[in-house]
């Protein structure tokens, strides 16, 4: 079975490029090698045209086009019955994932979680502990693991990957409220979720998620929003602080 010492294969299914690469970063880190997909039906068409199966298989629940249970059930169908199926989200689903895969993942998780799943060693569904404070900016723990597994350079050029890309969809969301567009508004925020949560930007991603759950109406968006551009500069302040200028 895998485990975190054993290297084995993982298809990698986001539909969102930066966490993506977060997490390929990660589970690379562990010395696995990491195929990717950026949506269900790239990573069909992979399991369908690519050799060897992999022996794992880490999916986004919340995606365009396929995705949830009947991606799970499909990725099984197309895998084999040793392939190990985990999904994630930044939030619970309605849905048990578990009917269509072997773990569900709750975002952010660590790789330590991670490799308990795919060694079959967690509960079904698996989620980490709260911060004892919710109102932090940056979750230490997940600042570490990048911290002892990277050049500094690269872990900054992480970061500001990542404000970079909050500060654009930020602006997009702007763009959407001033055309009543709920829809993208939602999903601009569903992307800042994804991917702050995957680095430990707390704040951002509690904001991210607020914003995504509500909408554009009943909440105030413009003060959402400036909020939301706060917490990028909060969390650009204590990267300045830990490793200098992150542009």
């Amino acid at each position: 079975m895998p485990n975190a010492i054993t290297p084995i294969r993982l298809l990698l299914i986001d539909d969102d490029e930066l966490s993506r690469e977060v997490l390929a970063l990660q589970i690379a880190s562990l010395g696995h090698h990491v195929d990717l997909a950026d949506s269900g039906e790239a990573a069909l068409h992979h399991l369908q045209h690519h050799q060897p199966i992999p022996s794992a298989v880490l999916t986004d629940w919340q995606m365009p086009g396929t995705s949830g249970l009947v991606l799970g059930r499909l990725l099984r169908q197309y895998s084999t019955p040793a392939t190990v199926l985990v999904a994630m989200s930044g939030s619970q689903p309605t849905e048990d994932p578990t009917s269509a895969y072997n773990a569900f993942l709750l975002k952010p998780f660590t790789m330590q979680q991670l490799a308990s799943v795919l060694s079959h060693t967690a509960p079904a569904t698996s989620a980490p502990a709260a911060p004892e404070n919710t109102t932090s900016i940056l979750d230490p723990r997940i600042y570490a693991q990048f911290s002892n597994s990277m050049p500094a350079a690269q872990l900054q050029q992480l970061y500001t990957l990542c404000l970079d890309d909050s500060e654009k969809r930020i602006e997009y969301m702007r763009q959407a409220a001033s055309l009543a567009d709920d829809a993208t508004y939602r999903s601009e925020a569903h992307a800042i979720k994804g991917s702050c949560s995957m680095v430990g930007a707390l704040e951002l991603h509690h904001l991210a998620a607020t914003a995504e759950q509500t909408g554009l109406a009943p909440a105030n968006h413009v003060a959402s929003l400036h909020e939301m551009l706060l917490a990028c500069a909060r969390l650009r302040r204590i990267l300045v602080e830990q490793h200098g200028p992150t542009t």
